[in-house]
């Protein structure tokens, strides 16, 4: 079995601005560290399709997506929140990149391929059902889940190991226990909103400013991973983000290269006993370009079983 790489190249197209650290230039890293590294060539690559609007509305409401298309520009840029840009080609990055969770879930569960990584911009895990958040606009990995459960996979689990809480994928889920979320990141930190506390089916393991590799891994062993093997997923999807690296100046947590292949390596421990394998994982945060390129070689090389 393969592991496909789902991109577009309408994904650097969302123009964020000069100083933005949301940048086309993080698709350049990831992909130049793949091609150095020869991975890419063993990869199954693939364009992402758009999202349908149906597909988008399982987890975002029709009135938000009309707002968003509203305020897509023809010209310059639009905030949609403090942290959130819109550019002339933002809108279709956002429709490719939601797309590319829909095309790795399809993926997957027809067996083409046994993992994905979905190398896609805007991120996700912030956007909720009726709002942007923290450079994301669409919930992907969202939307890739709630197409699992259309097409009929009953118990699907989402790991999150971005530095910053995935709010909007709480909010989205927090009602469905068919949905099994858990997540590990820096806490008290952005965005700075309640953690579910009172769930059965989402578990957060958050971590303290200045945390390195042994409490991470300690915290994921004996929270995350007793979770997931109890749940017993058809399907896992991950939130991966890489600013929890010690070298990205976007968080205070002290992870290395070699934490991505670990934790990676331990969610296809949990897919090959539960889920037939099936892992797909969509790219969250990492701002540090020589840190994410590096890191996201060792979370494909995983996902790769190499």
């Amino acid at each position: 079995m393969t592991t496909a790489y789902i991109s577009h190249p309408a994904c650097l197209g969302h123009q964020t601005g000069s100083d933005h650290p949301e940048s086309p230039q993080r698709l350049y890293a990831i992909e130049d560290a793949l091609i150095s590294t020869g991975l890419m060539s063993l990869l199954k690559r693939t364009d992402a399709p758009r999202a349908t609007r149906e597909q988008l509305c399982r987890v975002h409401s029709p009135g938000y997506l009309d707002e968003i298309e509203r305020h897509a520009p023809m010209s310059g840029l639009v905030t949609l929140d403090a942290d959130t840009v819109m550019g002339p080609g933002s809108l279709e990055a956002a429709y490719r990149a939601a797309g590319a969770m829909v095309l790795g879930v399809e993926m997957v569960i027809h067996n083409e391929v046994e993992t994905a990584f979905c190398g896609i911009r805007p991120p996700g895990h912030h956007a909720g059902r009726n709002s942007a958040m923290g450079f994301c606009i669409f919930n992907n990995l969202a939307v890739g889940a709630a197409h699992a459960l259309a097409a009929g996979i009953d118990r699907v689990a989402i790991v999150d190991f971005d530095v910053h809480h995935g709010n909007g994928t709480e909010s989205i889920f927090q009602a469905d226990d068919r949905i099994m979320l858990c997540s590990v990141f820096q806490h008290p930190f952005y965005p700075y909103t309640p953690l579910v506390t009172d769930s059965r089916h989402i578990v957060h393991v958050p971590l303290n400013a200045g945390a390195y590799s042994d409490e991470f891994q300690q915290a994921v062993q004996n929270h995350l991973l007793p979770v997931l093997h109890r749940f017993r997923p058809e399907l896992i999807l991950v939130s991966a983000g890489f600013d929890s690296h010690f070298e990205d100046c976007m968080g205070q947590l002290n992870l290395l290269d070699s934490d991505y292949y670990w934790i990676t390596r331990e969610i296809m421990e949990v897919a090959t006993h539960c889920a037939g394998g099936r892992v797909v994982s969509t790219l969250e945060g990492g701002y540090e370009l020589h840190a994410l390129g590096r890191a996201v070689v060792q979370h494909i090389r995983a996902l790769m079983r190499i």
